[in-house]
């Protein structure tokens, strides 16, 4: 069996261009699964693609730091910057809190909750959930989100955590960063053992390629990581490509973020090698979180479910 690849999209939401890339991909067969930011200033014009284009799996991109959050500020006060209305700025401010412990884990829970549920009153039905930046790496992070999306009948998450031969890969891999990169990996036994993933009742997938590429994914890095999934060796493999193609607008312009230029260079690799890759001997198959076959609210997995503390916001 050949391999299985998610090409998920990033950051849906977060701008009119960014959406209308993400539709044009997916109608040009190359983008099957997108994650929607319900913080997004683009939100309804996402929602409105979203409902016109049913085979495009969309998850929630949860989003705890550099934006507003869903909730009411008074009810999460753990996961304020010193403003005391908005997320923590940087990401180094948010990592900190959480190393300290100062993020509360029913804060967490809370916020999750708001934004998946704010996608689901909005009619799209949650294939997965993944976090802006990563966050969900952190087990702090990971045990509370995980907890509230099965409750909310969300049935896989991102695997956030690459091969380690991909994170290696790229000299224009900025040092500080594949560093970085390489100290957050010990967290990754931890969130294998995460009760939800043991059981099997939220799937995830064997690692994600791409998070150590984000800003150098041009077309050669694209061809390097896509084409290691057609050796023999990756038959009967599950990987995630995660991926932030969009338009460098007046829009983006607007918007805090480092990708800019390398959302037009993404687009266009994808355009052009996606469909290369597919004509290759032993090419992936291309599907989407909601195609791994998990369906209902919880599912029933024999085991005792602890009380976290956490149901007490749901």
């Amino acid at each position: 069996m050949p391999a299985r690849l998610i090409i998920n999209a990033d950051d849906f939401g977060l701008t009119t261009g960014i959406n209308r890339a993400i539709e044009e991909l997916h109608r040009a067969g190359v983008v099957h699964s997108t994650t929607l930011m319900a913080t997004g200033s683009a939100f309804d014009d996402a929602v409105r693609i979203a409902l016109r284009n049913p085979g495009l799996g969309v998850g929630c991109h949860i989003v705890l730091v550099d934006d507003i959050p869903v909730s009411h500020p008074e009810s999460i006060p753990s996961l304020l910057g010193a403003d005391g209305k908005t997320f923590r700025p940087s990401l180094l401010d948010f990592v900190q809190a959480v190393l300290r412990g100062t993020v509360h884990p029913r804060d967490v829970a809370r916020e999750v909750q708001a934004q998946i549920q704010r996608l689901q009153r909005a009619g799209i039905d949650v294939t997965h959930v993944d976090t802006h930046k990563h966050t969900h790496l952190f087990p702090a992070i990971a045990e509370p989100l995980l907890h509230v999306a099965q409750r909310c009948g969300v049935t896989a998450v991102r695997n956030p955590f690459g091969p380690i031969e991909t994170d290696a890969q790229g000299k224009r891999t900025p040092f500080i960063r594949r560093t970085q990169i390489r100290l957050l990996r010990r967290f990754q036994p931890q969130f294998r053992l995460l009760p939800q993933l043991k059981s099997a009742d939220i799937l995830t997938t064997d690692g994600t390629l791409g998070i150590a590429a984000t800003g150098t994914l041009d077309a050669d890095r694209l061809r390097s990581l896509l084409g290691s999934l057609t050796q023999p060796s990756e038959q009967n493999s599950l990987y995630e490509l995660c991926c932030h193609p969009g338009y460098n607008d007046a829009a983006l312009d607007m918007i805090h973020t480092r990708l800019r230029e390398t959302r037009d260079i993404e687009r266009e690799a994808l355009l052009t090698v996606v469909p290369e890759i597919l004509q290759q001997p032993n090419a992936p198959e291309l599907i989407h979180y909601g195609n791994l076959g998990v369906t209902g609210l919880l599912r029933e997995s024999g085991q005792h479910r602890p009380n976290t503390g956490y149901e007490s916001v749901l």
